[in-house]
This record gives C-alpha cells, structure tokens and sequence, in this order.
C-alpha cells in the first residue's frame, strides 16, 4: 500500500498542512488494519514537523470518511484485532494532545471511524449539504463504537445525547450536529475549506471557546453523578425491554460510557478494547454483518437495458401515495392517476407535510423540497401515461379490477410500457395471461408503509422477460429499497412464510392461550412486534386478504389447518390500529392500551390457558422456518441468501440472526429436525419437515458456508 494512494498532503506559506483524504483504491474513505499502519507513519512525521502549526483534514471524495472496512472485523479468536485497535486509539490520542489545532471539515457522510476521527480533531466544521450526516451506526452491526467514540462523544454533546446516537446508530444531519455541539460551525458546501482555513488560523491564536445553552435538566443529568445514575439505569432499563438480550452490543455500549465518566477515560478505553472483540465473535455481530454485506451486495445486480425514469402510478391510496414518495424523492416523474381528485391531493398534503418537517430542521432546502413536489403530475384520466416508462397499479384487491386496469393502460401506454400489479394476495401470472405482452407484466410488491418498509419484492412469472426483472430491480435501488425476486405462488416469498406463522399464533388462540402470552413470546424471541400488534398495524383488512391467500394454498395441503377468525374479524368492522378496533385497544392518539377483550369471541379459546413460553416461540417459528426451507426446494426463491434478505427486511425476522437460513444454521440442522419432529408427534404432520433439511442433514452442509 502506497500513501498517495490514499492521502495528499499540502502544506501552505501559513503553517497550515491539508490532508486530503482520497482513497483510490476502494473510491470511498474506509479504514482498514493496513491504513492505521499508513496513518500511523503520516502523523508521526506530520506531528514532528515543527513548521506545521495546524492540520485540516478534508476529504476529496463524495463523503468524509464511511467509517472502518467491515470486512476487516471477520477475525476467528479472542486477540486478532485488539493490537489494530489498541494502535488506532494511540493515534488519535496523539492527534487530540497535540498542541496544535486540528480540523475536521465534513462534507458527505461521516460515519463510525470517520466520525471517531472527526471527534479527536480540536474543531469540526461541516458544509449544509442535505447528504452531510454524521453516525456512530456500530450498534447495527452488533459492535460498538471502537475508536474512542464511547469516551469523547459523552464529554463533547452529554451522556444523554451520546447514548441516544451510540444506542440507535441514527443520523444526525449538519444543523441538528450544531445545535447539540457535535460540530463547531455549518457553513455552504463550497466554501467549507476556506471556513476551515479561516478556523484553523483563529485556533492557532487560541483555543475554542465553546459555549452552548445547556437546559437546567440536562446539566443535572449529565453533569452531576446523581443525575447520570438516573440516566445510565433507565438506559439499562430501556435497553433490555427493546432488546430482550439479543443485542450485546446493547449493553457493552452503556458499559464502556459509564466505565469511562465514573473511572476516568483510561479505563473507558481499556473497556472499549475489551468489549469489541468479544462482540465481534458473537453470533449477533454475524448475522448484523451479513445482512450489511446483503445491502451492499443488493445494489449490484445486471445492468438494466432501459433506464426507467417516469412512473404512471395508478392508485392514489395508501399505497399509491407511498410508491409516489419514494419515487419523487429520488428523481423519478410520477404521473399519479387517481378516480377522485382528493385521493391526488391528500397524497400531495401528505408529501409535503414531511418534506416542510425537513425545512424546518434544516435538513433540506426549501427549494430542492419544492423541486421533489414538482415531479408530481395528477391526474383524473390517463393523459400523460403515454410518458411512462412503467405504470404500476395499487388498485383494490380484486381481479377482474386489476385485468381492467391492465386494458386500460395498454390502450393509452407506450407499446414496450413495463406493467407492474403491487398486489400481495392476487396470481400476477393470471394477470400477465391477461395481458396483450405477458413478458411485459411483473409483480412490484412493496410493504406498508412504503416510505418506511425497506424491502420490494419483485415476483416473476414463466412469462416474465429478463430485461423487464433487471429494469424493475434498478427501479427499486434507485428508489432507496432492497430488493429480492422471487417466483410468482401463493403469498410470493414474504407472505408465504408469514402466513404459516402467523395461522399457528391463531391456533393457539382457539386452544385457550392469552393473546398477550403469545405476543410477548415472538417479541421476547427478537420479533421487533409481536404477531397481533403485527396484525394491527398492517390492518385487518390487508390481513383478510393475506388469510385468503393462505386458505387458498393450503387446499392442496389437507394436513395444514386454517384458523379464519381474522376474516370474521374484518367482516366485523374490525380494521386493527386503523379504526382503534382489532386485537388491542387504543386511545384517540393511537397508542396500544391494552387487549381487547371481545376478540376472544371470534376463537374457541378464552385466553385463560397457559402454554410454556418456548414452545410458543417453537411452535410459531418453526413453521415460518419450515415454509421457507419449501420455498428454496420449491424454486420460489433461488437462494438462502434471498431468504434471509426477504424475511428480515420484509417482517422482521430476528435481524441479529442474519435471516431465517443463518438462523437455523446458528441453532443446528440436526436439531432443528429432532424438534420438528417433536412438534410433529404432538401437534400433526403441518410440522413435517422439508425434504431440503434432511438432505443438508444428509450431506453434512449448511444453506452458508461463512
């Protein structure tokens, strides 16, 4: 490894030195072992030039610096890392020590080492640019902050605001990082190395004075000993009720905080170097890695023949209204078409609503907001589709609907127009039988809410052309999802797999168990909610369809019993968190208060028998693991990492096992089947498991081999 390759130095007639960073090998600003051993030998030449009164570093990439090499925490034992690490601490020590300034100036993304770095640095300077976000987002990847971010991140923003960042991974955008102290000044993108010229001359004549209204509360809770007590046991607190345990990285971060404000930094430090290698040797840290490695994989896939740029969106409902978002806010022409101009403008309303929250906080122009708004064209006909390189339809969930929409876009769409249904339940095969260009005809199934739900599934027929699968796939990165393709059945890939889990919590309801019993269960297991908050929150009337699909696969699966009580539910007026009417009860403002009692009239059972809390989690999961293993054997997915990318993204599955196939390689092919085969003994042949498993178990293998 070269040193150009990576940094440029200048020094000017001032005494000011620049460090340019520029990563040509890699086209982005990532540390590796490697580079600490480059640093290292930069600074110490730079730091024992006596001509040098002030360093800037800059970065001449998009970004500032993404943080560490991800594939560098792939380590085996207890000892590999920690000389790395131990040496990156020694470094940045010897940065924040010396006596002469040095600044940080941020533009693009400054995340995790980037950010440790930019702290150690004597000021930050970061340009307003919409793309300058500042992260420790260690903790989505099962680690912690290991380049001293637990020691100095408290004393530069206090401990509440430090934790809040380290514990949630959030962004945090150039005015937010002002206003809490993160960054010492936010100036225009283009004039951010003169400011930082500027800064560092002012900091050669003296330190910064910093000076930051701190409410009377948080001096308490941060400032004093009794008032951090409070705050380091409610995290504690506040820690195990959302994690359940499964996220060590959790609690090792609160540790390695506390350790160094009640000892001193020294022994945060030490902490640190404790703490991070063991969390790289967890399962968790794994799974957490591997479905980074997934979203980085995700975004390469076959370069599309047609770029799609304009979208004719049919439907302006809940749905339609998502689709439209995240297309808009990503350069995408949407001709919205909808049967009632106040379904258009709700739509518009609702866009706007959250684009003048990110005016207020200074996280977007007010200009680049309305340039977003303007890509919007409504419409109450089809005028304008015929600029479409794709319309895709989110119409209500009925066939001959969907079959009459696709007549209509044919007639006023260009001839190679692209025609995507959203549907969750319907054949999309039926519907490109239908059309006059099967091979045009796809399925873009989006998850609600859209601009929230991070996955699209995209489901192929036999009649489905490549180069329509590869312009979809593009379509859906460029619109910030990741993606997975699978083959059209019943429920796809994501609904195929819910629904067996979601039928076995609603057959225990009919046998007597408590809808809180079984709720608390999935989620003490690592479900981010439970099944009937599930069921809530996407709706009973989404669920009804979903249900339907399930009875209409399970027709050629006698052995498999179908619990219909939702669709009694529905017809009932029951919508869930919608109309505050479903399996919970909930005030004016929508918050879960507690079970609703009536439901248990819908199912045989009364809630008043118990059941042990793992065989709940046994029963519920393993049917959602056995369903997938049959969609691999099937076809229906082409392989476990497309599993794993669909479950987690998609439902949640238990993000820190790395999806359903990681999931089950952790616990054991072997005992996986001998507990199948347990459930089947006492509950029936549904639990029956799949050909696939005994022929791993047979083999010796594993669905991943690293």
């Amino acid at each position: 490894m070269k040193r150009e390759d990576f940094f440029t130095v200048e020094k000017d007639a001032d005494g000011i030195c620049t460090i340019w960073l520029e990563n040509k090998r890699d086209g982005i600003n990532i540390v590796s072992p490697d580079l600490i051993s480059l640093m290292d030998d930069m600074f110490q030449e730079l730091f024992d030039d006596h001509s040098i009164k002030a360093l800037i570093l800059i970065s001449k990439l998009k970004d500032f610096m993404a943080g560490a090499d991800i594939n560098a925490f792939e380590i085996e034992k207890k000892g590999d890392f920690r000389p790395f690490q131990k040496r990156g601490h020694e470094i940045l020590e010897a940065m924040e020590s010396d006596k002469r300034p040095v600044i940080a100036a941020i533009d693009g993304s400054c995340y995790g080492l980037g950010l440790e770095v930019a702290l150690a640095c004597h000021a930050r300077i970061a340009s307003h640019s919409s793309r300058t976000k500042l992260a420790l987002p260690e903790v989505k990847l099962g680690i912690l902050p290991g380049g001293g971010g637990t020691q100095r991140l408290p004393r530069l923003v206090g401990l509440q605001k430090s934790l809040d960042m380290m514990l949630t991974g959030k962004n945090i955008y150039a005015y937010q990082a002002k206003k809490m102290g993160l960054v010492d000044d936010v100036v225009d993108k283009n004039k951010l190395y003169h400011a930082a010229k500027v800064m560092a001359k002012k900091l050669m004549e003296k330190p910064l004075n910093r000076k930051r209204k701190i409410p009377l509360k948080d001096k308490i809770l941060d400032g004093t000993s009794f008032g951090r007590n409070i705050v380091f046991n409610q995290a504690k607190k506040m820690a195990q009720k959302q994690t359940q345990g499964n996220y060590p990285a959790v609690p090792a971060i609160i540790d390695c905080v506390e350790t160094g404000l009640k000892k001193g930094m020294k022994a945060g430090y030490e902490k640190e170097l404790e703490h991070f290698e063991k969390l790289m040797l967890t399962p968790a840290s794994a799974g957490l890695r591997s479905l980074f490695h997934i979203m980085t994989e995700n975004k390469k896939h076959n370069p599309p023949q047609k770029e799609l740029n304009t979208l004719g969106m049919i439907g302006a409902g809940f749905m339609g209204s998502g689709i439209t978002e995240i297309s808009i806010k990503n350069g995408i022409d949407v001709y919205l078409k909808d049967i009632a101009p106040e379904g258009i403008e709700k739509t518009r309303a609702a866009i706007w609503k959250g684009l003048k929250k990110k005016i207020k906080y200074k996280t977007l122009g007010k200009v680049e907001a309305e340039e977003i708004m303007g890509r919007i064209h409504g419409r109450l006909d089809y005028d304008g589709i015929e600029h479409a390189d794709i319309v895709i339809e989110a119409v209500l969930e009925k066939m001959d609907l969907k079959k009459r929409i696709i007549d209509d876009i044919q007639q006023h769409a260009k001839e190679d127009v692209i025609i995507a249904t959203n549907t969750s339940a319907l054949s999309v095969t039926e519907m490109a039988e239908h059309a006059k260009k099967p091979e045009n005809v796809i399925g873009m199934h989006y998850f609600s809410p859209v601009p929230k739900m991070p996955l699209l599934e995209i489901v192929k027929t036999p009649h489905t052309a490549q180069w329509v699968i590869d312009a979809c796939y593009a379509f859906g990165v460029r619109q910030g999802k990741t993606v997975i393709v699978a083959n059209d059945c019943p429920g796809f890939y994501v609904n195929r797999i819910l629904i067996p889990y979601l039928n076995e919590c609603l057959l225990m309801l009919d046998e007597g168990l408590a809808i809180e019993d079984i709720n608390k269960a999935m989620e003490k297991k690592g479900f981010p909610v439970g099944p009937f908050k599930l069921l809530d929150e996407v709706g009973l009337d989404v669920a009804a369809h979903v249900v339907e699909t399930g009875k209409k696969a399970a027709e050629l699966r006698p052995d498999f019993p179908v619990n219909l009580s939702v669709l009694d539910m529905f017809e009932k007026g029951y919508l869930g968190k919608k109309n505050k009417k479903g399996f919970f009860t909930y005030n004016e403002k929508g918050k879960k208060q507690g079970v609703n009692k009536e439901v248990y009239g819908f199912f045989k059972g009364d809630g008043s028998k118990k059941l042990d809390e793992k065989e709940i989690q046994d029963r519920a999961l393993c049917m959602m693991l056995n369903e997938a293993l049959m969609c691999l054997e099937e076809g229906i997915i082409d392989s476990p990492t497309t599993g794993d990318t669909g479950a987690v993204f998609g439902i949640g599955f238990l993000p820190f096992s790395g999806g359903p196939f990681r999931y089950m390689d952790h616990i054991g092919l072997q005992d996986l089947q001998e507990k199948m085969q347990s459930l089947e003994n006492k509950y029936g042949s549904r639990f029956k498991a799949a050909n696939i498993l005994q022929e791993k178990i047979k083999s010796g293998s594993k669905f991943h081999e690293h």
